[in-house]
């Protein structure tokens, strides 16, 4: 069964449906056999109940309601949300289903938190009023930490795709800082929401809500591993921790590591993540000059795709910022490495 494009339209669903019926009527059996499926006589509605039925709808006007949900969240316009949910109560939790981008059906709460990336155009983007949005589906019934079924809350996907906003409405909500992903989840099986931040790079808001650190890595993303670096701390846990202290530009941790031996360019077994490298793919001026001076190789490269960092924060420069290009600059002086 197809699914809808992400930005599909009722205009042109609408010429989906008379473009069926018009083949129909001039004897294309493949329309003739889907209308007369439904109708000994083919009509418009008949064609419009064809189409829906073919995204997985009952019928033509829950295809229309539904398309007009995805517009209204994809637009951020919250007055326009409340008054929809109003209208249509049961989408504040009713799962988006029969979309191509969301083939695992987002609920429209996890849906606003992960607004920031452009599932169509895979592209990174800012999306002023995600918070409100967040509080209107919650006042319409949306479950602040989603379904039992879902495979993470809410808030793990607002710390994975790094809406501040959504988390700290989530949060004031009664969010579950301490729920954790399922075991098969496709972002940070079995994190927590601080774990999700941690890896993707949305601390602060957890943090001081109070969200219980548990481990070293993400103790070293908050900025303080008081506690948790110690003799006995396993080699792999303190070079994760390095990376992601590179990665949260926490200076002070950088040093505490590797002060205590943490090797600088070390790889990460489990994520392949290396502090250096990691650093330069998200543009993390501060951590790559430190690192550099602390003798980190520019030429170390990656196991799997063998890039340098210089190689890595070119293929991440996206051009909307220009902390790579200042990444860029520091780095292809000292690397010989760069093809």
């Amino acid at each position: 069964m197809p699914a809808l494009p992400a930005h599909a339209s009722l205009d042109r669903l609408r010429h989906q449906a008379t473009d069926l019926l018009h083949a129909a009527r001039h004897g294309e059996s493949a329309a003739q056999a889907a209308l007369t499926a439904l109708s000994a006589r083919p009509t418009l509605v008949t064609a419009r109940l064809a189409v829906a039925r073919g995204y997985g709808f009952a019928g033509w006007a829950r295809l229309e309601v539904e398309v007009e949900r995805r517009e209204i969240l994809d637009g951020g316009d919250v007055d326009q949300l409340t008054a929809f949910l109003a209208d249509h109560p049961g989408l504040a939790t009713e799962p988006m289903d029969h979309w191509r981008d969301q083939p695992k059906g987002a609920t429209p709460l996890g849906y606003v938190a992960m607004l920031r990336y452009d599932t169509a155009g895979r592209v990174w983007r800012d999306m002023p009023g995600t918070g409100g949005m967040a509080r209107a589906l919650l006042a319409a019934g949306a479950l602040v930490d989603g379904r039992p079924e879902d495979l993470e809350t809410p808030l793990a996907t607002a710390a994975s795709y790094g809406d501040a906003e959504v988390a700290a409405v989530l949060i004031a909500a009664g969010a579950d800082l301490d729920a954790t992903a399922a075991p098969t989840s496709g972002g940070v099986p079995g994190g927590t929401a601080l774990w999700h931040a941690a890896v993707f790079g949305l601390t602060t808001v957890l943090a001081r809500a109070g969200a219980r650190v548990g481990g070293i890595a993400e103790a070293a993303a908050v900025g303080d591993v008081t506690g948790w670096l110690r003799p006995d701390t396993p080699p792999q846990e303190r070079v994760r921790a390095l990376v992601m202290a590179a990665d949260h530009q926490r200076l002070d941790v950088i040093d505490q590591l590797l002060d205590a031996g943490t090797p600088v360019d070390a790889t990460d077994a489990r994520w392949g993540r290396q502090a250096l490298r990691q650093a330069a793919m998200n543009g993390r001026v501060a951590s790559v000059t430190h690192l550099i001076a602390r003798g980190a190789d520019p030429d170390h490269r990656d196991l799997t795709e063998h890039r340098t960092a210089l190689e890595l924060c070119r293929l991440h420069d996206t051009g909307t910022s220009p902390d790579h290009a200042r990444v860029e600059a520091i780095l292809a002086p000292i690397t010989t490495a760069a093809e």
